[in-house]
């Protein structure tokens, strides 16, 4: 796809992709950004070819959204009517109903291509200051298709996402995307920031390794951001967080009544189904 890029918000994942596009590709590139000097920067560094404006977005033949959720939305739905007919739009947000819901139509109304993107990769840094063009290699790329996408238009964004380096191109419904996500991700993030919580947590130096690290890592969270996330997700969310009290009350019960077998057997069934999914 050697055509015109236009990617809004270059924060870690905007500014990501901007320079995985520019690193893997011939397209010209230009970027917008709410914070101007930011959307400087990255023509200084090289990584675009000019800030973007209702100009260039005349020209652009892929719209790549890096944005918070409602943000995305407004953005897209302002920006319509430049857009020419055929543009290509693909969002980077972590949620997909809630996008899907507000932008088919609008989107199919207007000529142009709305496809849900999700790249499953990321770091505890935010903003272009930690954005890298690696970010994306060998990650997994989920696409939600609507209405509004036809499956060419799918095709050639799988592809996209291929030359950038990802290592597998999911297709889902936005509903599954987001009942998915509401367990392999937003849960890790919710219990994560939960556990840090401990009092003990505080005097954690030469007693922790890790499990620690691994599970406190994404506690170092954007709290806007994933407060908007999980309250757009709701109900998968609770769904997940329910099933997840329901099982840690079996082990608190197990080891509080000192039931030797039944622990033993619940720390079974959890390390076989590790092994069993990987």
């Amino acid at each position: 796809m050697e055509k015109t890029v236009t990617i809004a918000g270059l924060g870690l994942m905007g500014g990501s992709m901007a320079m995985a596009i520019r690193e893997r590709t011939d397209c010209a590139i230009y970027g917008w950004n709410r914070t101007e000097a930011v959307a400087r920067k990255a023509v200084e560094d090289g990584v675009l070819d000019g800030v973007a404006d209702d100009d260039t977005l005349a020209q652009t033949d892929l719209l790549i959204v890096g944005l918070y959720p409602e943000a995305t939305v407004e953005y897209v739905l302002d920006k319509l009517p430049k857009l020419k007919e055929g543009c290509l739009i693909v969002d980077l947000v972590g949620i997909k109903g809630y996008l899907t819901g507000r932008l088919e139509k609008p989107c199919q109304e207007a000529g142009v291509h709305y496809i849900g993107g999700h790249p499953m990769a990321g770091r505890e840094f935010s903003g272009y200051a930690f954005a890298s063009a690696d970010l994306y290699q060998g990650a997994s790329m989920i696409l939600t298709p609507n209405r509004s996408s036809p499956l060419w238009a799918v095709d050639e964004l799988e592809g996209f996402f291929r030359q950038l380096g990802f290592g597998t191109v999911v297709r889902c419904s936005a509903e599954q995307h987001d009942r998915m996500i509401a367990f392999t991700s937003q849960l890790a993030h919710v219990v994560s920031s939960a556990y840090i919580k401990s009092p003990e947590a505080v005097r954690h130096n030469g007693y922790s390794a890790g499990s620690y690290k691994d599970l406190t890592r994404v506690a170092k969270l954007n709290e806007t951001m994933w407060t908007e996330l999980f309250l757009l997700n709701r109900e998968p969310l609770v769904n997940e967080i329910d099933e997840i009290v329901r099982h840690l009350q079996e082990y608190r019960d197990a080891i509080a009544g000192g039931r030797e077998e039944e622990l033993c057997r619940l720390l079974r069934e959890g390390r076989e189904i590790k092994e069993s999914i990987g």
